[in-house]
This record gives C-alpha cells, structure tokens and sequence, in this order.
C-alpha cells in the first residue's frame, strides 16, 4: 500500500473545502424501523430489494494510481464472485466507484456525491481526506474501511482500520531489526519519513520502541515530492545510523536503497506497509532492495502459501492477465470480505440499515481472509491487529515479496496503545 499523508497545502485546501460543504452534511437516522425489503429485513441508504450499493474513492490517475488500480480490482473480483453465488442477502453487491486522483477537492466532493447513494465505502484511499469527513461519516453511519492505517482514523464505529496501525507496525518493524539483524540498545536508528499522518504515527512508534529498547533516533522529515534521498542518506551516514525506518513511498524506498549502496552505506532498510511496489525490483535499485531491504505489512504476501492466497491469484490473473500482482490486491479483497462479513451478519439481524451494519461489524472478533492474520473489530478504539509480518523484495516470488517473519507482535507493540 502506498504513503497516506496530509501535506500543508491539502490540509489548506480541505479546510476551505469542507467550509463551503459543511452546510449540506446532514445526521442520518438509520435505527428506526427503516424499510422493510425482501425477507423483512430492514434498509436505508444504499440499499433496495436487489442491490447493496458500496462506494469506492480511490486514486487511479494519482501518485498512488497503481495502488489504487490493484485495490479496486480485487474489491470488483471478491463482488463479481459474491454475485455468481447469489449475492449476500438476496441482493447483488455493486461498487460505484469514483477516481479522485489524490486531490483533496476531489476526494471530499466525491465523497459528498456518493455518500447518500452508497450504504457505505470498502474503499477510500488517502488518511487526510478520510480524517477531513470523519465527522460527516459518524453523523451520516455509513461504514467506511479505508486504505490508510494512521492512528488518528481510530475512535469512530463508522471509519474502521483494517490492520495494524502505521505506529505499531513500526514498533514490530523495530523489533525485526533489533531481534535479526543486529540493532542493538545504545545505537542510533535512522528514521525517513514524509509529513503528515502517515509518517508522522509510525515516527511515534519509533520513538516509542527507542524508548523501551534504549535507541536514539535519528529523524530526516521529507516531503511526498523529495524523489531523491542522497542528502537523508548523507546526513545518516555522518550520524553513524545502524539501521534505518522509511515512512514513505515506493520511489523514495528505492532511492534510499540505492543511493546507500552505491555509497557503501551497509545498513538494513525496514519500510512500512506503504513503502515497496514489485516494479521496483526491475529498476537499477532491484539488486540492493533484494539484499538489505525488508517491509513490515499487516498480512502475508500476495504470494503467501495458503489456499485461499493461491486461489486469489488463479483468479486475479484471469480477471487481470495483463496486470501485475501486488500486495494492493492482499488489501482490497480483504477490506471487501471484512465489508461482505459484516453484511452477512446484519442480514442474519434483518438489519441491513448503516446503523445496523455498524454494529455487525463489532461482532466480527475473530476473521481471518486467508492472509495469516485474525481481525478483530470489536473495539473502534483500537485497530482490528497489531501483529506485522515481516517480507523481503524478491523477484522470483509471487507478487514480488517473501516471507522472513510471520505474524507476529513485539511485546512493545502488545503492551502499546495505538496512537498514544
């Protein structure tokens, strides 16, 4: 998954945004006795005798575009097979989706379009603009599972965090680094990260585990613009770093990697969920990502030795022949089956209104869909995880990327609290 951040001028242009918007957000009662559909089950928005209409606001031309892509398509897939066994419900699931491009104006207007067509979003790409209508989707209670794991979307039963969160994945990232390859307490830890939610929690995270572990961090702040990271690997060479954390894009990842080999800088990369793309593996930084670099994700691999892994990728490549795997795809058939999970709980309740599958998701305690690690919902508080597991770039995996450690939690990370 790609970097989720809240750039000044975004944060500017959404603030004047949602002033102009604000007005038309209204509170929604979907606890009353709603209509009544087929089988006696109540409904709402969204949601007629035939269909569950969901949206999707994602990024498909923007900086995250192939994210976006692998997200979308995987969420169409897990639809497409739901319907050719019947649908959930007796009704045909159908995604409406909007393409906002990572624009802040955007995102917010699409959400505005669809929010009162849609029963809820099973996708939603970018933390800034999920926080900046948070208020709106508590008072409209239409579900929103969105591809972004900052700590700051925790606390609303309607914005649920599929994962650990970016603050506990670093801890766990940490503790990789620390338990395998040699960080050791009194040493100086490296720590690239872009402004904003996204790299800002998992700098928490890292302060915190430099805490517990006896480390010094060492911070280098960069901007989703800054393609070039020689001067961060310059400035953490001469601070004689044993390890380094990126909180970033892809391309950034690359580049550091890269740059640090060519100088000799022999030091393991760790990066969060958002930081790696199998296309990396075919640039000039390929060789160097194989050798020193690791990324700490909230399930196994697309290439992961399960059932349910080895038959999404059968399915995948049928649907998609031309498009290649990542694990953008691990996350959007998650987040629909966690959305198809809990609609199949609330139609057991004959309440299919947004309120209704609100509450079925806290009943979710224990799913798992195929990729190794069990969420559990029941507390919009606290993400649905905080065990990572840990893969390195390889390019004769599936997908790009193997497993070196499987799920797990540090003891930091289970004595944690995210966000704190």
């Amino acid at each position: 998954m790609k970097a989720l951040t809240r750039a000044t001028a975004a944060t500017t242009a959404l603030a004047a945004l949602l002033a102009l918007t604000a007005c038309s957000s209204k509170a929604k009662d979907d606890g009353g006795d709603g209509d009544k559909g087929a089988g006696g089950v109540k409904t709402g928005d969204g949601v007629t005798s035939e269909t569950i209409d969901l949206g999707v606001l994602t990024d498909m031309t923007g900086v995250y575009a192939t994210l976006g892509k692998s997200v979308t398509q995987a969420q169409q897939l897990y639809v497409d097979q739901t319907n050719a066994d019947g649908g959930i419900c007796g009704r045909k699931l159908k995604l409406t989706v909007r393409d906002h491009g990572y624009d802040p104006q955007k995102a917010v207007a699409a959400y505005t379009e669809l929010e009162p067509k849609v029963l809820g979003f099973a996708q939603f790409i970018g933390s800034p603009f999920v926080a900046a209508v948070e208020q709106r989707v508590d008072a409209n209670k239409g579900l929103v599972l969105p591809q972004a794991w900052s700590a700051n979307l925790l606390g609303s039963p309607y914005v649920r965090v599929v994962g650990s969160t970016y603050d506990l994945e670093t801890i766990n990232a940490i503790d990789f680094l620390m338990k395998e390859k040699g960080l050791k307490k009194g040493d100086k830890l490296g720590h690239v990260y872009f402004e904003g939610d996204y790299g800002e929690n998992a700098l928490k995270g890292s302060k915190h585990m430099a805490g517990e572990a006896g480390l010094t961090v060492v911070e280098q702040k960069i901007k989703p613009t800054d393609n070039d990271m020689t001067a961060q690997v310059s400035a953490l060479k001469k601070a004689g770093v044993k390890a380094v954390v990126i909180s970033a894009g892809p391309r950034q990842a690359a580049s550091l990697v890269g740059v640090a080999a060519a100088g000799r800088f022999d030091v393991p990369v760790i990066g969060n969920n958002s930081a790696f793309a199998p296309q990396l593996l075919a640039t000039q930084s390929g060789p160097a990502l194989m050798k020193n670099y690791y990324v700490a994700s909230p399930t196994l691999p697309i290439g992961a030795d399960t059932a349910e892994a080895k038959k999404l990728v059968g399915d995948y490549r049928k649907a998609h022949p031309k498009d290649s795997l990542d694990n953008g795809v691990v996350a959007g058939w998650t987040a629909a089956s966690v959305f198809g999970e809990a609609l199949k709980a609330a139609c057991e309740k004959k309440d299919l209104t947004r309120e209704g599958v609100g509450k079925a998701l806290l009943t979710l305690d224990d799913f798992d869909a195929g990729f190794g690690v069990t969420q559990n919902f029941s507390d919009p508080k606290a993400p649905s995880s905080k065990e990572s597991v840990i893969l390195q770039p390889d390019k004769k995996a599936t997908g790009g990327m193997k497993v070196v450690r499987q799920p797990s939690a540090a003891d930091a990370a289970t004595d944690y609290t995210a966000g704190g």
